[in-house]
């Protein structure tokens, strides 16, 4: 099930981080990690993900049900959503100001709910994801499709001047 877009949780995360790895460690059921453009960055949102719901005592298969989701999630704000080449400031709404550029580019939150986990990943991007026909032949493009396999939901925030989030909720049950 699909459902999107939906309300914008921009100021749930944190504004600032000082390290290009700053996480918030989850010892009540959230946990955040700030994101980086470098090609490693998807390994460690996966890292991330296992050891923050290994923590949280969640079984194997939620674990790497949520991993395949975050791994996509991220993928996918690494390639379509991180604007790049940007000034120090993004225009605002209207252009009557200018706010300050996002300190890292990309957030990955993580939330335990009653019956499922909760993967968002904002960006800076201010394109609304779109799922693709999958084409056999094509080497992506399925992404939002596997997405959409291992959740109970997904959607996004509606994108505006400082981005947008895209979120899944994958379901506790195996």
């Amino acid at each position: 099930m699909t459902a999107h877009p939906a309300e914008t949780v921009h100021d749930a995360l944190p504004g600032e981080a000082f390290e290009e790895s700053w996480w918030m460690p989850a010892p009540d059921g959230f946990a955040a990690c700030a994101l980086s453009d470098c090609a490693q960055t998807v390994a460690e949102a996966r890292r991330f993900t296992r050891a923050t719901l290994s923590g949280w005592q969640l079984t194997a298969d939620v674990t790497e049900n949520a991993a395949l989701v975050v791994t996509e999630l991220v993928s996918n704000a690494l390639r379509h959503g991180i604007r790049t080449g940007e000034p120090d400031a993004v225009p605002a709404a209207r252009g009557f100001a200018l706010v300050p550029a996002p300190v890292c580019p990309a957030w990955l939150a993580l939330t335990r709910q009653e019956t499922a986990v909760l993967c968002a990943v904002s960006d800076t991007g201010t394109d609304a994801p779109v799922v693709r026909t999958a084409d056999p032949l094509a080497e992506s493009g399925r992404g939002l499709h596997l997405v959409e396999r291992l959740s109970d939901a997904w959607g996004w925030t509606p994108p505006d001047h400082s981005g947008k989030t895209v979120w899944a909720t994958v379901p506790l049950r195996g």
